[in-house]
């Protein structure tokens, strides 16, 4: 008891030392303690908020038949599932890439998102943009030149979406099924979709000096279109969903999904 007393007297003469700190403190230096307090306090709170709120989302997107749903597949199980067929819904998860099961260590789960391709169900897009830590653009390789315009077309309105220029998404333009003999490379599809692209910029810029659906206009004024000139970073690579030859697919999502 005799020792808890003295905490207590302890403890009373530190307040009353406190109180008299504060009330012989300088008013300016009072104001100026509680300023740096405040400002520390706020700054310590926004960089955890920061940290909590970084998306692990990754987009996939392309025309209806690219593959996405198989690469989705792919990234979470280490299967095909033989091939699949044509998504009409979403596909969503949260999970660790199969290829990092085996890690040891504390893993970031990423929330990939599988966009379907068709027309109609492409408004769904824009309900997970504003969320993307990147967008993948897969194009089919083996079929590229029938959809090359399509392709573009599809592109084009992803690129000049408000929600990705500001926050500036990097896009991986994936040209899925490269396993194949007569699968066109990554880099004659780069110049073909940028070709296209500089052909829907000038035909859409006659019709309008503001795009009535898109806030932002793509390029650099009396020059060729190129990827290079976007306002975010966009990228090529291969990939084979069947094959599972996605390495380069995951870097892209551990490159802006820290593990």
């Amino acid at each position: 008891m005799d020792e808890l007393e003295q905490w207590k007297i302890r403890l009373q003469q530190w307040s009353h030392q406190g109180a008299e700190w504060f009330h012989h403190m300088p008013e300016a230096q009072l104001y100026a303690a509680i300023a740096v307090v405040f400002i520390t306090t706020f700054l310590l709170l926004s960089i955890r908020l920061f940290k909590r709120t970084k998306s692990n989302t990754i987009v996939l997107t392309g025309l209806s038949g690219s593959g996405k749903t198989t690469l989705f597949y792919q990234l979470r199980d280490g299967s095909s599932h033989l091939g699949t067929v044509t998504s009409m819904d979403p596909n969503e998860g949260t999970f660790v890439l199969h290829s990092e099961m085996t890690k040891k260590g504390k893993i970031k789960p990423v929330h990939l998102v599988d966009v379907p391709g068709h027309s109609r169900l492409r408004p769904k897009l824009d309900e997970f943009l504003p969320l993307a830590a990147g967008i993948v653009f897969v194009v089919d390789a083996l079929e590229f030149l029938p959809n090359c315009r399509a392709a573009s077309e599809y592109l084009y309105d992803i690129l000049t979406k408000s929600s990705v220029v500001k926050k500036k998404i990097p896009v991986l333009i994936l040209c899925n099924k490269t396993d194949k003999v007569t699968a066109h490379t990554k880099e004659f599809i780069r110049k073909q979709l940028e070709k296209e692209i500089e052909k829907f910029r000038a035909s859409r810029s006659a019709i309008s000096a503001a795009d009535v659906v898109n806030e932002f206009t793509l390029g650099v004024p009396g020059e060729a279109f190129a990827f290079s000139q976007c306002h975010n970073k966009v990228t090529v690579a291969d990939a084979s969903g069947l094959t599972g030859e996605i390495a380069q697919l995951e870097e892209f999502i551990r490159e802006y999904v820290k593990p």
